[in-house]
């Protein structure tokens, strides 16, 4: 007997509607799911059987098939179980078929109940347009689901439950609780506040045009100069999320597994500190089914890269297009995607092995040729991507103890929405959020530069002997800088404090 069911696949940051058929046919017991099943799908066939017998239902003792279509896209992930499970019992008539049109998503353990899956967000988005009238999924995922409306969401505990009400016998609830989002917002909070870093207010101030602009940083100084307290207070003083940017934030933590049950909707920007030993493809994303790694889940907030030197060369190669572009392309066989990777980069390194190059407390034991290898170590066109360098000195004792506290993030922050207001007007016929994203032909289009400041552009280029992309990433610093002042045009003092950032 051939029945059909209707579930979903995660395909990169979408989903696609997935037939699972089952077909009960006579012969010698057998259980064959084909139609691209990867590992975790084929090892559905055990925990599909032990679910349906320890629910009390039998499992046919038939030629059993159950074919996943379209058969020409890989099949990833436990969340098959659940459908094929109803597809067995549809086919082998326990069970009458379901009206309507309905999604059924979720992994089975051996007793019936139903686990997390991966991706629930995505597919709950694709659902809303598709027609779907009803998703039945794993109650664990019912409240990140429920963040997209225009269809009913049954949350499900055990395979039981579910054929209960597929029976008649007792009606699943439908989830009635969205999500507020302005009301979860209110919730933000910052592990580090601008007012608990004393001194370094050159330090801060770059960050504070790095958050105004999008623009990438790079910190050096010795170690226990306040490097890493800076970089996880750049956070604080970022735009909160707009909805839109939650959501694309919450599809891709979702499609990696890191979303916690208790935050179902991302409401702060991301702060990513991937340790100096992580693999290209944990920084890029990878697999055989390409998943998001650390610069996509960066993405509209932070990527901290602490001890850069340390990294190694070709992990950090590997950034230069998605620092250029904000997206990463990902190529496998079996698949080729793309995802978000629009985020500011922030990294850290010593000026020299042992960290004390410079120091006039500590003498600096490297010998100049380990110097030079150390500072080889980053490639001059990664360099050339990252906006502003920045030298954090060690603070004098009396700094340290006596400065008081200076601005809080809020207030910074106050003044980067309103530079990024400016921005956004600036842009509005574009898609540019950001100084950063802007195109050379748009920036030569929308930015206006006086006399004296274009002047002293062209002797910055002179001097420092810039590349094409260094000159328009200084000009896009200028021009930040000009919308923290609230100034329409880039004047010279505006050009004055983007060289110093230049740091060479």
């Amino acid at each position: 007997m051939f029945q059909r069911i209707r579930s979903a696949a995660v395909y990169g940051l979408d989903a696609e509607l997935v037939e699972v058929e089952a077909y009960i046919a006579a012969g010698l017991p057998k259980f064959l799911v084909v139609g691209l099943p990867d590992a975790a799908v084929q090892e559905a066939r055990e925990r599909v059987r032990s679910a349906i017998l320890s629910s009390g239902f039998d499992f046919p003792n038939h030629h059993v098939i159950v074919n996943l279509a379209p058969a020409d896209m890989r099949k990833a992930g436990p969340a098959y179980d659940l459908p094929i499970a109803l597809a067995i019992l549809l086919a082998s008539g326990q069970i009458p078929a379901p009206e309507g049109e309905l999604c059924f998503i979720g992994e089975l353990a051996l007793d019936g109940s139903l686990r997390s899956v991966r991706g629930a967000l995505p597919i709950a988005e694709h659902i809303s347009r598709s027609g779907i009238r009803e998703l039945f999924l794993p109650a664990c995922n019912a409240r990140e689901a429920s963040i997209i409306s225009g269809f009913a969401i049954r949350p499900v505990t055990t395979l039981q439950d579910i054929v209960a009400h597929i029976r008649g016998q007792k009606e699943l609830p439908v989830l009635r609780e969205h999500l507020d989002f302005a009301q979860i917002r209110s919730e933000e909070s910052f592990p580090v506040d601008f007012s608990e870093i004393r001194g370094q207010q050159f330090g801060k101030r770059a960050l504070e045009v790095a958050a105004a602009g999008g623009h990438n940083v790079l910190f050096t100084g010795p170690p226990g100069s306040g490097k890493t307290m800076l970089a996880r207070a750049l956070p604080s003083i970022l735009p909160p999320l707009e909805f839109t940017e939650a959501l694309e934030v919450t599809k891709l933590y979702s499609v990696a597994g890191l979303l916690d049950e208790k935050e179902p909707l991302k409401i702060t920007r991301p702060f990513r500190q991937p340790h100096h030993t992580a693999s290209s493809a944990a920084i890029v994303g990878g697999g055989r089914i390409p998943k998001p790694g650390e610069i996509s889940l960066a993405h509209r907030g932070v990527l901290f890269l602490d001890e850069l030197p340390e990294f190694p060369r070709p992990v950090l190669e590997t950034l230069r297009q998605p620092l250029e572009e904000g997206r990463v392309t990902i190529a496998r066989v079996s698949a080729t995607l793309q995802y978000p990777a629009a985020h500011i980069f922030l990294a850290a390194r010593n000026p020299c092995p042992c960290g004390f190059a410079g120091d006039p407390e500590r003498a600096c034991t490297c010998h100049p040729s380990a110097r030079v290898r150390y500072a080889k170590r980053i490639s001059g066109p990664l360099l050339d991507r990252i906006d502003l360098h920045v030298t954090i000195p060690r603070l004098p004792v009396e700094e340290l103890l006596h400065t008081e506290k200076g601005e809080s993030s809020s207030i910074i922050r106050s003044r980067v929405i309103n530079a990024r207001k400016r921005q956004l007007h600036r842009a509005a016929r574009t898609q540019v959020q950001t100084n950063s994203e802007l195109r050379n032909r748009q920036l030569e289009k929308l930015v206006q530069v006086d006399a004296d400041a274009r002047a002293l552009l062209e002797t910055a280029v002179q001097r420092f002997q810039l590349s094409a992309r260094a000159y328009y990433r200084l000009l896009k610093v200028a021009l930040t800088i000009a919308d923290l002042a609230s100034s329409d045009e880039i004047k010279s003092e505006h050009v004055a404090e983007a060289v110093q950032y230049r740091g060479n």
